[in-house]
């Protein structure tokens, strides 16, 4: 099995509509399950690169979930809190989960897909995955995860190493990631001083960044990131082309389970130059 959606905290479903082409997720307080077991023994099976794109998921998970709205603009805001929708935005307990998963994150995620039998290794990012389920299980996501169900459900022919070659696949946390150089850069405007605390978190040198710099810092800290572990150079490299992005947006715009939680405003245009941004992401 793989560690990194943190599924046996949350109250989220995520299913294939193969009919539509389409991924997408729902989310209900009596899917939360009561108790789980995580035994890190069972990942040391994992390939390299569902290893690493596990861990992404963390990432973005933490990430994403540090950075949304806080609870108290969330809407529908009704009278008896048991009627709040599950996912709040961002609010001092989610905070607490994000912030140690990233702290898991920056000192064990190399290790664990260096040497896959890195127990500890293996061990600490199935905690660090499991932190991050309960804050985002908690606090939502946004930007990121939104437009990667519209990735992972547009995908032609491409198939990573280390998966079955039986169908084409963009791993989750591959979609993820794929966006997120982009989408903190436009956080970083908004949230620039969250920006520089995720950009701290993950080792980056945050002396002297001033706030419009905040997402450049963080987006440029996430690049080496993924340099480092091998992901590919943007939705080019996954066969999207600038002429995939009127249908991307389209499936992104109803995903407003998350895209009502990002601190930015999010509209047709924004996403179009997201994921125009995110077709390299390294040059």
């Amino acid at each position: 099995t793989t560690s990194g959606t943190g599924s046996e905290t949350t109250s989220v479903a995520i299913f294939d509509l193969t009919s539509m082409n389409a991924k997408t997720g729902f989310s209900g307080r009596p899917m939360r399950p009561t108790l789980a077991i995580v035994d890190p023994l069972n990942t040391l099976s994992m390939p390299k690169n569902v290893a690493i794109y596990s861990g992404l998921d963390v990432l973005c998970h933490a990430m994403e979930s540090f950075t949304n709205i806080p609870y108290y603009e969330r809407s529908p805001l009704p009278v008896n809190p048991a009627d709040r929708p599950p996912h709040q935005g961002s609010n001092p307990i989610s905070d607490i989960w994000a912030v140690e998963a990233l702290k898991l994150m920056n000192k064990y995620f190399y290790r664990s897909i260096d040497v896959i039998e890195d127990v500890e290794a293996a061990s600490q990012m199935s905690f660090a995955a499991l932190l991050g389920g309960i804050g985002f299980g908690n606090a939502g996501v946004h930007m990121c995860h939104a437009i990667s169900y519209a990735i992972s459900g547009s995908v032609r022919e491409y198939c990573p190493p280390g998966y079955s070659k039986d169908h084409p696949i963009i791993p989750h946390g591959l979609s993820v990631v794929m966006t997120a150089p982009a989408v903190f850069n436009e956080v970083g405007y908004v949230a620039p001083d969250r920006c520089i605390h995720l950009a701290g978190l993950l080792g980056a040198n945050t002396n002297n960044i001033k706030s419009e710099d905040a997402g450049r810092c963080l987006a440029d800290h996430l690049r080496k990131l993924m340099d480092r572990v091998g992901v590919p150079d943007g939705l080019s490299a996954l066969n999207f082309s600038p002429d995939d992005i009127p249908k991307l947006v389209k499936k992104t715009m109803p995903q407003e389970r998350l895209t009502k939680l990002s601190p930015n405003t999010v509209t047709p245009s924004l996403l179009e130059s997201i994921i125009l941004k995110s077709m390299t992401v390294y040059n």
